[in-house]
């Protein structure tokens, strides 16, 4: 399946009969199965985490191809007001946010309606814990925000194993610079479920939009679908180090 990188003038893309995708792929797979947290297991229970096309993967430069054909990411409604209240929950491992169904994604060949986002983070002693890698490199996180095929599907259970089902955009996070919009949740997380008042979601995403990776991969946890339109934007963005996450 291509693995493509989008630019406003050119990007890139991996011709899908090219072995090296299921190559970066495996390495990808057993780095996660080598883990801590039983993911070698996983096959066991779920057959799909065994198989090809599993995310998260290792975005490497030299298997990237231009692919002109790919148009920058266009969202709907994305600010919301702060009488929408959104749904937080905590588990310690991870946060999630609900998301009203008017969010959704305009630039696919059907409509993406948004369901939620969370992100993966680091540990204390692991702080990289975002789930793709560029180059072989983690960042300090990664945030998540899903949304599914409402054009086919009536809601995401109904999606979540379909080959169209899904559509993610991925952000990779740094430290860096304090990050406002992230304020917006994160002075909610230490309790494990909350209201949070509607905010601005666009301000989470990088500034250009026209900048992405793009390949069709799966759920990062079991069941592990392949169901999954993976759009990872190329500009990661910064919080600072007070904000992040650990565990």
């Amino acid at each position: 399946k291509p693995l493509i990188w989008r630019e406003t003038v050119f990007s890139l893309t991996l011709p899908a009969n090219n072995s090296l995708v299921l190559v970066s792929m495996v390495i990808i797979y057993i780095d996660a199965v080598a883990g801590p947290d039983g993911e070698h297991h996983w096959p066991n229970h779920y057959p799909y985490c065994g198989a090809a096309f599993q995310s998260p993967i290792d975005i490497k430069s030299e298997l990237l191809r231009f692919d002109p054909t790919l148009r920058p990411i266009e969202i709907q409604n994305y600010n919301l007001s702060l009488n929408e209240q959104l749904t937080l929950g905590n588990n310690g491992h991870s946060v999630q946010i609900s998301l009203p169904s008017k969010m959704h994604i305009s630039s696919l060949p059907h409509r993406y309606t948004a369901a939620q986002l969370h992100f993966h983070w680091g540990s204390s002693s692991r702080p990289a814990g975002s789930e793709h890698m560029v180059n072989s490199r983690q960042c300090a996180a990664e945030m998540h925000v899903v949304h599914f095929n409402s054009d086919k599907y009536p809601n995401m259970s109904s999606a979540v194993d379909k080959s169209d089902g899904l559509a993610v955009l991925g952000v990779l996070i740094e430290i860096g610079e304090f990050n406002p919009a992230f304020e917006q949740f994160l002075k909610f997380i230490n309790d494990q479920k909350v209201q949070v008042p509607g905010f601005n979601i666009r301000a989470l995403l990088p500034a250009r939009l026209d900048e992405y990776y793009r390949y069709d991969g799966s759920l990062t946890t079991p069941p592990c679908y392949p169901s999954v339109l993976w759009t990872v934007f190329r500009n990661h963005v910064t919080i600072s180090r007070k904000q992040v996450l650990l565990n």
